[in-house]
């Protein structure tokens, strides 16, 4: 019997992908099948000899940004069938498409941008667009619901500027998830050329220091993973995060979160660094 190797090692030395990190990102992200079944793990021992599929043109979503929220929800167990959610940064709607195909009944799908949702998700009657909509301002009576579920990618703005406004908008003890881009978070002389932030001790601080602006305005973080894939142009590594709006932020183990966030930061530049 042969002996069996890492996935991302056979369909790097199949020639699918450049290099081993493209490998890792491409299968994290749902795109290898071995045998015509989904490995999103790039240790997976495998025979050397299996069939090997990359669907990476048959992307289920309207932007890479899909599988971003398909893992948060896979990991943090969160389940949207039958919840109306708040998508922030919607853009051209990654993740309210994710929402919508896991049975979300009513998405409001938030940009500062004006034209850049999906058409498919226009025409949706579960969507409800706001667009020129800066969601820092955006008041109750322009939106008078209160939800259970809140998602949001956005960039070039830190995300405690939009807390605020998700407090509004989120019912007790409702879910937030949140993309975490370091880049928009370290402050400028922590960022290197061309927007990277490669020191994962940057990443390490920027998570911690988010956690406890968190924690300050009432949401108790619950899990933490990184993102399947990078920027899309930076290629820089990103954080999902899982929080509660909860009065019970009193109760948090600050020490375990701390080693979850250094356990984690190193194994998601383990598996992602380099291009």
């Amino acid at each position: 019997m042969a002996r069996k190797e890492r996935l991302d090692i056979v369909v790097t030395e199949r020639g699918l992908f450049k290099s081993r990190s493209r490998a890792k990102r491409a299968i994290m992200a749902g795109l290898v099948f071995v045998n015509g079944q989904r490995e999103d793990k790039a240790g997976t021992q495998i025979d050397p000899d299996a069939k090997i599929e990359f669907r990476g043109d048959k992307n289920p979503y309207v932007s890479r940004g899909g599988f971003k929220l398909e893992k948060a929800l896979k990991v943090f167990d969160i389940d949207p069938d039958a919840k109306e959610a708040i998508d922030i940064g919607a853009s051209t709607g990654g993740f309210t498409d994710c929402l919508l195909q896991h049975e979300a009944q009513k998405v409001y799908a938030i940009d500062v941008g004006y034209g850049q949702l999906a058409w498919k998700l226009r025409q949706d009657e579960r969507v409800k667009v706001f667009e020129r909509c800066n969601f820092r301002y955006l008041e109750k009576d322009e939106l008078p619901v209160k939800v259970p579920l809140i998602v949001t990618d956005v960039s070039f703005i830190s995300l405690r500027l939009i807390v605020p406004g998700v407090k509004k908008f989120i019912e007790q003890d409702g879910d937030f998830v949140a993309l975490i881009k370091p880049q928009f978070e370290a402050g400028r002389e922590r960022v290197g050329k061309n927007g990277v932030v490669k020191d994962p001790a940057v990443h390490k601080d920027v998570i911690k220091s988010l956690s406890d602006f968190f924690l300050e305005e009432g949401f108790k973080p619950l899990d933490l993973d990184y993102s399947p894939i990078t920027g899309a142009a930076s290629k820089n590594i990103e954080y999902l995060i899982h929080l509660s709006f909860t009065e019970l932020t009193a109760e948090f183990d600050r020490q375990s979160w701390q080693q979850k966030i250094d356990k984690l930061v190193y194994t998601a530049h383990s598996e992602l660094g380099g291009s």
